[in-house]
């Protein structure tokens, strides 16, 4: 049965969509940016801090499903820009020390509210 996840910790969905959604024992994440939960104001500055927030946003998501970082199977990191990529890499690697996920990283024109990374994720209950 489909189950809405949804935590306050998180940034309102900006669209039509849900944080997540469960069904069975999978889980399936929306692309999160960098939107502080508390304020919904987005942060446009440098990559880093936008990384670490929308890793921030993510952990919320999982942890209201009981889930943790190490439940995720997939990854899809979306880019403005390749030039990103090692720092993205880097903080993204912090979250992913043994065993990480598959994962898929793509450069986009452009993404919602002007934000340079958005990170979706795939988690499963026994993967851990």
């Amino acid at each position: 049965m489909k189950k809405v996840i949804h935590t306050d910790n998180a940034p309102k969905a900006v669209g039509p969509y849900s944080q997540a959604i469960q069904l069975g024992e999978f889980l399936f994440c929306s692309g999160q940016i960098s939107i502080n939960p508390q304020t919904q104001e987005v942060f446009t500055g440098d990559i880093k801090t936008q990384t670490e927030m929308v890793l921030k946003n993510i952990e919320a998501v999982l942890k209201a499903a009981d889930m943790n970082f190490s439940h995720i199977i997939k990854t899809t990191i979306f880019l403005t820009s390749m030039s990103d990529f090692a720092v993205v890499n880097e903080i993204y690697a912090q979250k992913f020390s043994a065993e990480p996920p598959a994962r898929s990283t793509v450069a986009v024109a452009g993404l919602p509210k002007g934000v340079n990374v958005e990170i979706e994720v795939l988690a499963h209950f026994n993967a851990k």
